[in-house]
């Protein structure tokens, strides 16, 4: 029977044109609990069931990408607020990110992204492969990368080698330990504080000197509930662009993760990933990278790597 069930779910998530490698463990033990198979007669009223839940659990769906690969990013440096642009390879990600979501179909009726040119430029590359160059757009400084503070401008490995791998992974993966703050005097102070973008926000008090991913999250979160989720209630088809930190924290809040949990989340350059989720906003599919397991596993191996030794 237990042979049979797992038939039933593979054919149900085949035919929704999912890959249940990726979707097997969210939704085994719920079918499981909602499906009771009496006999092999019974084989298709049992389909039915199957492909009924997995269709009435997923309610919204919205797809979240990081920025590809930015200038900073590939000389290693914490970047933060300053605004680098993308590299060579960062643009060619972007423009794999939209091929990707174009030959799964998708598309989308608004897209939200940070003031940072990085992650417009991610965004304006996909939207053009998947032909809504005009899409309305929403930009807000609350999707921004966590800001870096006085780390801003620092090569990652040299870091490491002065103050030790243990103390730059507690920087950058930490939930509440924020970096040294980025004073008057630091470099890249007025080039980040004096930017006419942020002159409708954030507020000089609350414009951070540092934050820790509980004080990103502090800020991304108001506008995933007053903003996104509003939208999404609507049956608006959303695409975020952002930054690796402003999303580890919405995928924190999605999936309940602890904070020691997080820690070990790096997200990928440039590989767009799909949440499904039910009526109340809980995921039934979490993190469906579109692109094959062993690119994004690599991808990930190389962002976790940037804060050691070389």
């Amino acid at each position: 029977m237990e042979a049979l069930r797992m038939v039933l779910l593979n054919v149900a998530l085949w035919w929704r044109g999912k890959e249940e490698s990726l979707i097997r463990e969210q939704l085994s033990t719920k079918v499981s609990n909602h499906i009771e198979l009496c006999a092999p007669c019974d084989l298709f009223t049992n389909y039915l069931s199957v492909w009924n839940l997995v269709e009435n659990m997923s309610k919204y769906r919205i797809v979240m990408v990081r920025h590809g690969e930015s200038e900073w990013n590939k000389l290693n440096l914490f970047c933060g607020w300053y605004d680098s642009n993308l590299s060579d390879k960062g643009k060619s990600e972007a423009v794999s990110a939209g091929k990707a979501l174009k030959e799964a179909g998708y598309t989308f009726d608004v897209a939200h992204t940070s003031v940072l040119t990085r992650a417009q430029e991610t965004l304006k590359s996909i939207l053009k492969e998947i032909g809504q160059e005009d899409l309305p757009v929403q930009k807000t400084w609350r999707l921004n990368e966590r800001h870096y503070g006085g780390l801003t401008g620092m090569n990652k490995a040299e870091t490491a080698a002065k103050y030790g791998e243990e103390q730059v992974q507690i920087w950058r993966r930490s939930f509440d330990v924020p970096p040294p703050p980025m004073e008057s005097d630091h470099k890249y102070y007025d080039t980040i504080v004096k930017d006419p973008r942020y002159a409708d926000g954030p507020k000089p008090e609350e414009f951070p000197k540092f934050e820790s991913l509980k004080l990103t999250i502090e800020r991304t979160l108001p506008y995933w509930n007053e903003t996104i989720i509003p939208q999404l209630k609507e049956g608006k088809k959303i695409i975020i662009a952002a930054h690796g930190n402003s999303l580890r924290g919405i995928v924190k809040h999605l999936d309940q993760m602890s904070n020691e949990q997080i820690m070990g989340l790096n997200l990928p350059t440039g590989i767009p990933f799909v949440y499904e989720l039910d009526e109340n906003f809980k995921p039934v599919v979490s993190m469906k990278f579109l692109g094959d397991e062993e690119t994004v596993k690599a991808a990930m191996a190389a962002v976790a790597a940037q804060g050691k030794v070389k």
